[in-house]
């Protein structure tokens, strides 16, 4: 039996484990399914420190794919199912996939990056669901001549999260959770102490409502599942009004939230809010951008102390915690910091800020862990301050009592929704329309979103801003990106505010956005 989930397909074979849209499994076919992936994967080619690449949506074969390569020392890259076929390619190619696990929904961009000499390593292709293609195979038919029994040989593996590049291109980050190949005795106890830290039950119940791709929400249903026992439901995309459903009809304990979901829920009709019971919910945690200090009190007036904010990233992990108490005591603070970091504040000298002095947010690992970006030295380098210290690029400061509060972000960074978005990127792609001669892209305020993704483009001589032209730039870019890094909106400027130098001060055309709205991220 897969050797973190042996405990409790013994205690709870019979009971729901996993719950999406199209059923459910018990812990013992889950048990089960993870020994057939392991040993499939194994006959394929792929051993252990090999990648796996995941592109597959909020569904029961995604958690028996990841939790097999958990068991049997593989890297799994989970992919961004909104990315284009070039995208993948990339990140298929960069992380030196050997095997790529898709479902049919995104078969057409998998198929087209599979063509793609980049991607020639990665032999092995599986369609969860639908009918396979050519040079691809089933993953019923994988699973149904597969062993069954016992993987022998089991340690663990983790997931390379991919984030979108400051320069371009999306790196993996090989983080602590990333490490192949150790005792998996240390694995369940690390999740177990997580649970602990964010207050989830036991034996609960997990409702995940937002992409598993994401390394929060693969954290928050992960490690629920293996370190708390707890049943995993899930939808593939968010309706608030089911959300609220499904929290009831579930018994659902424990759930994480971004701040577009907390506004979506808020703004449903009184009579489908005053339906909504709640009384499972043991801790609801939300994270990932800047929420509201409105929406944040409406949200503790409905739901109660239930609700934690943290604050952390990919490379990191979650650094702080604030419960609703503490934040209605201190509106606007993201917490102390958990007891496995080290918090400090720096200042552009590398000096140590006093209190309430803002500066950049650096974090150190008690545990000894650390990260680095895959292939990328010079981002590595970048993002630390020492060996073991390092920032994701914020801006903010410590208070008397240790509270973090969050000032600004010193990265160019826009997060909408609760997804990074890293403008260099898109200007990147912009920069190659002909009628581009330069491109700037920047986050502007959206009442939902958070932020949202703007551009100021300068023309090239002989090319004059036509009605049209906004619509053509928009669709060029969304033949290269994922549709959500797409500008909204496009503004023609006469030029852009640069230093001799070449440097841009984007927050000449950034600040008026954001004037009058009480907020700078």
């Amino acid at each position: 039996m897969a050797q973190l989930i042996a405990p409790i397909a013994e205690r709870k074979g019979n009971e729901p484990a996993l719950v999406d849209d199209l059923g459910s499994e018990t812990w013992s076919e889950l048990d089960e399914k993870i020994n057939r992936v392991i040993h499939a994967l194994r006959a394929a080619g792929v051993t252990p420190g090999s990648t796996v690449a995941l592109m597959c949506g909020n569904r029961r074969e995604y958690f028996e794919v990841m939790v097999a390569g958990m068991h049997a020392g593989m890297v799994i890259v989970p992919v961004n199912w909104h990315w284009t076929a070039a995208e993948l390619a990339y990140v298929l190619d960069d992380s030196d996939s050997v095997a790529l696990v898709v479902e049919d929904r995104y078969l057409d961009v998998a198929v087209e990056a599979c063509a793609d000499p980049l991607t020639q390593r990665c032999v092995t292709r599986i369609v969860v669901g639908g009918t396979a293609p050519e040079g691809f195979v089933a993953y019923e038919d994988v699973l149904a001549t597969a062993d069954s029994s016992e993987p022998a040989d089991q340690s663990s593996g983790g997931p390379m999260f991919y984030t979108s590049g400051t320069t371009g291109f999306p790196k993996g980050v090989r983080s602590g959770l990333t490490t192949t190949g150790m005792d998996l005795s240390i694995v369940e106890l690390v999740a177990q102490a997580a649970m602990g830290m964010m207050s989830i039950p036991t034996d609960g119940v997990t409702l995940l409502e937002g992409p598993a791709y994401h390394s929060a929400q693969w954290g928050l249903s992960i490690f629920p599942l293996l370190g708390a026992a707890s049943t995993v439901v899930m939808r593939h995309r968010f309706d608030p009004a089911e959300l609220l459903e499904l929290i009831d009809r579930y018994r659902v304990t424990n759930i994480h939230l971004v701040p577009t979901q907390f506004i979506r829920l808020l703004k449903l009709p009184d009579d489908v809010r005053a339906s909504f019971d709640g009384s499972s919910l043991v801790t609801v945690l939300h994270g990932a951008a800047p929420c509201s200090l409105e929406v944040k009190r409406q949200m503790l007036e409905w739901w109660g102390p239930c609700i934690t904010e943290y604050y952390g990233g990919t490379e990191g992990g979650f650094l702080t915690l604030i419960t609703g108490e503490e934040w209605l005591n201190r509106p606007g603070s993201l917490g102390k910091p958990t007891g496995v970091v080290e918090l400090m504040i720096v200042d552009d000298d590398g000096q140590p800020c006093g209190p309430g002095q803002s500066g950049q947010i650096y974090f150190k690992s008690r545990l000894g862990s650390d990260f680095e970006y895959h292939k990328a030295p010079e981002k590595t380098e970048a993002a630390h301050l020492a060996p073991g210290v390092a920032t994701l690029g914020d801006v903010g400061y410590l208070d008397n009592e240790g509270y973090l509060f969050m000032s600004d972000r010193k990265i160019d960074m826009i997060i909408s929704g609760g997804v990074n978005i890293y403008p260099a990127e898109i200007e990147g792609v912009l920069v190659g329309h002909p009628a581009v001669l330069d491109a700037a892209v920047f986050g502007i305020p959206d009442e939902e979103m958070g932020e949202q993704v703007k551009a100021a483009v300068e023309l090239t001589e002989g090319w004059t801003d036509t009605d049209g032209l906004e619509a053509e730039l928009i669709a060029y870019v969304r033949e290269s990106l994922a549709g959500y890094k797409a500008p909204k909106s496009v503004d023609v400027v006469e030029a852009l505010p640069r230093h001799p130098t070449g440097k841009l001060y984007k927050r000449l055309l950034r600040d008026p956005y954001w004037e009058g709205t009480g907020r700078t991220i």
